[in-house]
């Protein structure tokens, strides 16, 4: 009787190739900061979300959108010149090339008297959207880590737009610390009328626009 013939095992040539794209997958993801891929966990905890203040729209109206649209001087590659943040090429909607600050213009004010301005319905508004923008590149709290004073300052950040303000004693990033300084109380909307102490007296429509 003979002894039946040793029968070796073949791996299927879509073996190889597969292990290939995945060593090459590892080292692209690799490349690209990902550290090592193929060691993370089954699942991942991200840490509870900090913070949740929300700037007050009314100072927001009244003392900020204007700074967006006012000529300020600026200094591009030691070239002196004017503009507008909201300007075409700059920070506009639809035509802006500056990043995640993003203006619809024009946008018209908002009356808060008016009893039919509603929350949810100044939420549809553009003067609301360009609110929503610029409170996305600031750190409720904390003026000195908020993109919207850094860039325009130059202070350890490119801004295509180059230095608009030269100092933190320029009335304008005053205006934007200050709003950036006092989110509206922990626990309470954006149109929080304990926001209107921003004004003096505590009235968006007669108030002047505190600083300090």
């Amino acid at each position: 009787m003979k002894p039946t013939p040793h029968r070796r095992c073949r791996t299927p040539a879509i073996a190889p190739r597969i292990a290939a794209a995945a060593i090459s997958g590892a080292a692209l993801l690799a490349g690209c900061g990902g550290g090592n891929p193929l060691a993370n966990p089954p699942t991942v905890s991200n840490p509870a979300g900090a913070g949740g203040d929300k700037l007050a729209f009314a100072y927001f109206q009244k003392c900020v959108a204007p700074i967006f649209l006012e000529q300020l001087p600026i200094v591009q590659n030691g070239v002196a010149s004017t503009n507008t943040c909201s300007g075409a090429g700059c920070h506009r909607s639809g035509s802006g090339t500056g990043g995640a600050l993003s203006l619809v213009v024009p946008a018209q004010p908002v009356d808060l008297a008016d009893p039919a301005n509603t929350p949810d319905a100044i939420r549809l508004t553009d003067m609301y959207k360009n609110y929503y923008s610029a409170q996305g590149v600031t750190v409720p709290g904390s003026p000195i880590q908020s993109r919207l004073i850094d860039k325009p300052l130059l202070l350890s950040v490119l801004h295509g737009g180059g230095r608009v303000f030269a100092d933190e004693d320029d009335p304008h990033v005053k205006r934007l610390s200050y709003w950036i300084s006092h989110p509206a109380p922990t626990g309470q909307d954006e149109f929080s009328p304990a926001t209107y102490s921003m004004f003096t007296p505590a009235d968006p429509a007669t108030g002047t626009c505190n600083t300090q």
